[in-house]
């Protein structure tokens, strides 16, 4: 399938709470991403991020069905980012996510001073670990109960791109 990777833009905040607002994909990310996702929700986000260039739309069929962006790190941890993404449930098993994760790792190879990229995954977030691997990334370690979410402590599995 066909996807655009985009700045966000004034105009994706239907589409956007539309597809964001969804358990199964709230569950598998930081509390910062809002469960419900309202329009107002949405209306924010684009606001923050659409002079961004570390944080994407995703676009299929003209619509932004996710989100995909790195936090880039600070003081002693500034040779590294943290990637971040998510998809309309809609749209996942059909290889986007992948994709577009080796884009925005080659973006930022490309463009940012960082050796390491790293995403933190869930424990029982077995899809996410594949499409990261899928991408290159490898698994580097796993925090213990590091992770709380639902009143519960999880495994964090952190996966890692270097430079090379």
């Amino acid at each position: 399938m066909d996807y655009l990777l985009r700045q966000w833009q004034p105009g994706d905040e239907k589409s956007l709470a539309q597809q964001a607002n969804n358990y199964k994909i709230w569950r598998n990310l930081k509390d910062i991403f809002p469960h419900p996702y309202t329009l107002a929700d949405a209306y924010e986000w684009v606001k923050i991020a659409q002079d961004s260039y570390d944080f994407f739309a995703i676009e299929v069929e003209g619509k932004a069905v996710g989100g995909i962006g790195i936090l880039r790190k600070e003081d002693i941890y500034r040779k590294n980012a943290e990637i971040g993404y998510w998809l309309g449930e809609d749209y996942w098993g059909k290889g986007i996510i992948s994709a577009c994760i080796k884009d925005v790792v080659n973006y930022t190879f490309a463009n940012v001073d960082v050796h390491r990229i790293y995403a933190g995954v869930f424990e029982y977030n077995y899809a996410s670990m594949k499409v990261l691997e899928k991408a290159g990334f490898h698994k580097e370690a796993i925090l213990s109960k590091s992770l709380f979410k639902e009143g519960k402590l999880y495994d964090e599995h952190i996966l890692v791109k270097l430079r090379e």
